[in-house]
């Protein structure tokens, strides 16, 4: 469908920084075209070389946490930084300035670094089957449902889970995108825009409503749940990281550790409520066992089939909004690591 006038100008708020980067002016297209070759041609190393470092993201200090809690064996490569960054628009900078090796985002992130001209790639992916995410209201809002948002402000970050999330939803109510008005933020911002009333709703994780409706639930703020899911939880690394065969094993050494860190977290709530919600996110012991009630069991299928279907499913939702332009999104996975993260659980936790 033809970009809108107000379409071009809300893209061009998203994404100034990132183009005046990559120049997406007319060679994103080709440039992200030249990303899907090199890193997935070459066979794995069997060992990690010596004096291998890698820089690992570490979204409040969880990665660090879980190695420590799960008492995971140790990496037989050194993390020369375990780096405080989740939102996938960081992520990509932080690839771009190469301070970053390797980090866990959504589906999304990975589109929209193609979109831009960046080659990266999944290597791992767990599977998620309950909605991570909940709409919330501003205070004094009268909004109920998904239909309600008709006509009103809502926290959009296109490279973000919480964008794809919302427009699932969207569509799913029978919602265009000429429907509402989408008002480009980064999930970090989402916050704010709810209190200030700069939107009427944006979407906040599992673990962020909790502390929003305890301070602002009493304003007149509330929570629209639905069984929108984010399909994926994956890894991913820049194709120039990939495309060292040192860097590739040490990669490939991560993976099973990550798997099991999470089948750990899954399987010993009481721990994890305790040492990351309780005592580094400050919330109370209630709310984290209510986040924890509605955590995802980690799944981590052998083959990406699903997976794949859905990056496109998304991909061909961001096209259709113009905001990307439409591709095959085979491209953003590296195969060589399909079955690695699998291979490190229990059967119960592969499907």
């Amino acid at each position: 469908m033809p970009v809108s006038h107000d379409r071009r100008v809300f893209l061009a708020s998203v994404l100034g920084a990132a183009a005046s980067v990559a120049g997406l002016s007319g060679c994103a297209q080709s440039s992200a075209a030249s990303t899907g070759t090199g890193a997935s041609s070459a066979p794995l190393a069997d060992k990690v070389p010596a004096g291998t470092r890698l820089k690992i993201a570490s979204f409040q200090n969880q990665q660090q946490l879980l190695f420590k809690l799960a008492k995971l064996p140790e990496l037989p490569f050194t993390v020369s930084s375990w780096l405080n960054i989740g939102a996938g628009p960081d992520v990509i900078n932080a690839f771009r300035a190469k301070s970053l090796d390797l980090a866990n985002n959504a589906g999304i992130p990975p589109i929209q670094a193609h979109f831009q001209g960046f080659g990266a790639k999944i290597v791992a992916i767990d599977v998620t089957r309950k909605p991570n995410y909940v709409f919330a209201t501003k205070p004094g809002s009268d909004l109920h449902t998904v239909a309600d948002f008709k006509g009103k402000k809502l926290a959009f970050s296109q490279g973000q889970a919480q964008g794809v999330v919302l427009l699932r939803a969207l569509k799913k109510a029978g919602l265009s995108y000429d429907d509402v008005r989408l008002v480009p933020l980064t999930s970090n911002q989402f916050l704010t825009a709810l209190q200030s009333g700069q939107v009427d709703i944006a979407p906040l994780g599992n673990q962020q409503a909790p502390a929003y409706l305890q301070q602002y639930g009493p304003k007149g703020a509330r929570t629209i749940t639905t069984d929108v899911v984010d399909l994926l939880n994956l890894l991913w690394a820049p194709v120039s990281v990939l495309e060292d065969r040192a860097k590739a094993a040490a990669v490939a050494a991560y993976i099973p550790q990550w798997a099991m860190g999470l089948v750990w977290q899954y399987e010993h709530p009481d721990v994890w409520n305790e040492e990351f919600y309780v005592k580094t996110q400050n919330l109370s012991l209630a709310q984290a066992r209510g986040i924890s009630a509605l955590a995802n069991k980690p799944l981590f299928p052998p083959r990406w089939d699903e997976a794949i279907a859905w990056e496109q499913e998304t991909a061909d939702l961001l096209a259709e909004g113009g905001f990307v332009k439409k591709f095959d999104v085979s491209s953003l996975f590296d195969h060589r690591f399909e079955s690695l993260a699998a291979e490190a659980v229990p059967e119960e936790y592969r499907k």
